[in-house]
């Protein structure tokens, strides 16, 4: 999990996401890099557009439904609603980013 950790925190300081600087991000924690694991991180994000795939997690679909809830606007009804519909956007983001890291 430590490798998808500094791949993002790369990603938000927009960095290149390569195999030094991931392993260098995993060696200021501390931890040794394993080659192999960075080797396969980076192979798998080449193809990734991290951006959309993170609009995509079920954190972001949290933050709606949470200003909703503050300005006193959702009812039950609604929020039973939205809450099947999350949680199949959740299965569906899950099933894209399995297919990412096996």
């Amino acid at each position: 999990m430590e490798y998808v950790y500094a791949a993002l925190l790369l990603h938000k300081l927009k960095k290149d996401i390569t195999e030094d600087n991931v392993k260098n991000v995993i060696k200021a924690t501390g931890a040794n890099p394993d080659e192999v694991k960075i080797k396969a991180l980076v192979a798998a994000l080449s193809e990734v557009n991290i951006d959309e795939s993170l609009k995509s997690t079920p954190m972001a679909m949290a933050v709606p439904a949470t200003a909703a809830a503050d300005s006193g606007a959702t009812q039950a009804n609604d929020e039973e609603k939205d809450e099947k519909k999350d949680e199949k956007k959740e299965e569906e983001a899950l099933e894209g980013l399995s297919s990412l890291f096996g």
